[in-house]
């Protein structure tokens, strides 16, 4: 069977002919990152998935290697206030990350006497876990066989295989079946396989700069060999900030994460000029769980004492 049974691919390769080049570079110039060491553990593995979630490494690891040294275990996090949960995250962005992994670490503790379970579904029935997150952790933490679908393998998928130069803006079925048709059928070369090829797309290639001289399967892509065409599909989604919602989220955040007991409205509305954009941001932090409204007016994170 060839990749192009899986979806309207552009390439004849074989799957098996991907496996070893991109698993051998992988071995040769892979990050020495503290979640793939072996003392991470599964614990370590879930926190970094959490945190990577459209965060570049560089911002994630000092709030990585921060956040186990303060709870190495699921319980440990657990036992504290979501508050911290929130204040520990700092300037990483989509703050209900954090209550997310509080959530986790609680059903963990709870349901699975604070190990990580191993167990695929089991995974998926934490809250806060998807798809993504429960198949990175059965793989990079267990060693199983499941197909790891983030952007960087999405790309590089879409590159090699389909002959396009991005992937669709969301995950599709096409692509889901092509991860499971490319996968290799040992579990232990599948994890690796999955990490390789995350690798390959954080390193090589990459969404705007790919160095397809450097690549260990460009004599295999489809899209280099049709001659790298530009990209014809919908435009690429951009991330706005600068005044926005979530910009002024991100500062009422600020302040209630770097105050050491509730905080007064007339502080948080000197935050932002817009009176409307302020009300409906500091809103929209209370609807998601991320600060809490005192009787008396003030502010504070959740559970914060």
């Amino acid at each position: 069977m060839t990749a192009t049974t899986a979806t309207t691919s552009t390439s004849t390769t074989p799957p098996t002919a991907l496996h070893t080049p991109v698993i051998d570079w992988f071995d040769e110039h892979a990050r020495d990152l503290p979640w793939r060491r072996p003392e991470a553990g599964a614990w370590g593995v879930m926190v970094s998935e959490f945190m990577l979630q459209q965060t570049p490494v560089s911002r994630v690891l000092p709030v990585y290697e921060e956040w186990l040294r303060r709870w190495p275990r699921p319980a440990d996090l657990a036992a504290e206030p979501p508050g911290e949960a929130v204040r520990a995250w700092g300037r990483l962005g989509y703050p209900r990350r954090a209550l997310r992994l509080h959530n986790a670490a609680a059903a963990i503790a709870e349901r699975h006497g604070g190990e990580v379970p191993t167990d695929h579904h089991q995974l998926l029935a934490l809250p806060g876990i998807g798809e993504y997150t429960a198949a990175a952790v059965a793989s990079f933490a267990y060693g199983q066989r499941h197909a790891v679908l983030d952007t960087n393998v999405r790309r590089v998928f879409a590159r090699v295989v389909t002959g396009t130069e991005y992937p669709p803006n969301a995950t599709t079925a096409a692509e889901r079946k092509l991860a499971r048709l490319l996968l290799p059928e040992d579990p232990a070369t599948a994890a690796r396989w999955a990490a390789a090829t995350m690798e390959l797309g954080a390193l090589l290639c990459t969404a705007r700069g790919p160095e397809c001289t450097r690549c260990p399967i460009a004599d295999l892509c489809a899209w280099r060999g049709a001659g790298s065409p530009a990209h014809e599909g919908p435009p690429r989604r951009g991330q706005t900030y600068a005044g926005t919602d979530r910009q002024v989220r991100g500062k009422l955040l600020a302040v209630l994460r770097e105050a050491s007991g509730p905080v007064e409205r007339a502080v948080l509305d000197r935050v932002w000029h817009d009176p409307e954009q302020r009300n409906r941001a500091l809103n929209g932090l209370v609807g998601d769980g991320l600060a809490e409204r005192l009787p008396d007016g003030r502010y504070r994170l959740p559970g914060a004492v």
